[in-house]
């Protein structure tokens, strides 16, 4: 299972200079519009956009990223996930997202179709 943002991450991780930061814009996107598309569909919806970080002290083999943001009604919205062995061809990836701190979504992957793509 690659999914874009974790190849998008690896080269950031890797990368440096402009390419590191647009690589890291890049994955923090990646990471705010799937999660705003699963929001959508479980009936939230994200004022504005997500703002996703990635915390110090991710690795190659291991990568965070937390996300924070309100719904249009005022609900704050974090989400946090994590991809171990984000180096090899098989990472494994959590994602959590709570509305107003209740856990809605627990996914593997984010967005439309990543079903698909985290089943081949």
């Amino acid at each position: 299972m690659r999914s874009p943002a974790l190849i998008a991450l690896a080269l950031t991780l890797c990368g440096c200079g402009v390419a590191r930061e647009i690589s890291t814009k890049a994955f923090r996107n990646a990471v705010a519009t799937g999660a705003t598309a699963e929001l959508r569909g479980l009936g939230y919806h994200v004022r504005g956009t997500l703002d996703c970080t990635l915390p110090p002290g991710n690795t190659l083999a291991v990568v965070r990223v937390r996300c924070t943001g309100r719904t249009v009604d005022g609900r704050p919205i974090t989400l946090t996930g994590i991809a171990r062995h984000a180096d090899t061809g098989r990472p494994r990836q959590e994602f959590v997202i709570t509305v107003a701190g209740r856990e809605v979504l627990r996914k593997s992957c984010l967005g439309r179709g990543c079903d698909k793509i985290t089943a081949r």
